[in-house]
């Protein structure tokens, strides 16, 4: 009798175990609704990143230094230099201004001596990526 109770009892422990696993399995599907527009969208960053080479461009640092004076800095410089754009750039622990995205080291140079009669201090550099 005592054997045939512990049989029964391993037979139900195994039945329960296994009926327990299949039950509590998450078997549900959830369909993801998007909107094509963001697909469509999504794509058209994907073609804008791809012809970005910023990286690859050289560029002229005006001034390094405070954050305020930076933004003095830059602010001059566009007034004075409409066609060329400039950005702030925080390198711990100093801000530094670029101006200028030049594809060519020559056609950098040029644009550096213009530069040069207002801001002194510029110098021609390449951001490495």
């Amino acid at each position: 009798m005592r054997i045939l109770k512990i049989n029964a009892l391993k037979i139900a422990t195994v039945f329960l175990t296994f009926y327990s696993l299949e039950s509590t399995a998450q078997q549900q599907e959830n369909p993801i609704s998007q909107d094509p527009k963001f697909e469509q969208l999504l794509n058209e960053k994907r073609k804008l990143n791809s012809n970005i080479d910023i990286n690859d461009r050289y560029k002229i640092q005006i001034y390094y230094g405070e954050n305020s004076n930076a933004r003095k800095t830059l602010a001059e410089f566009k007034k004075e230099y409409q066609d060329l754009d400039g950005t702030i750039i925080f390198e711990s622990p100093t801000y530094k201004v670029w101006v200028g995205s030049f594809k060519s080291r020559i056609e950098a140079e040029r644009q550096l001596v213009k530069v040069k009669e207002k801001y002194p201090y510029a110098l021609l550099i390449k951001p490495s990526k």
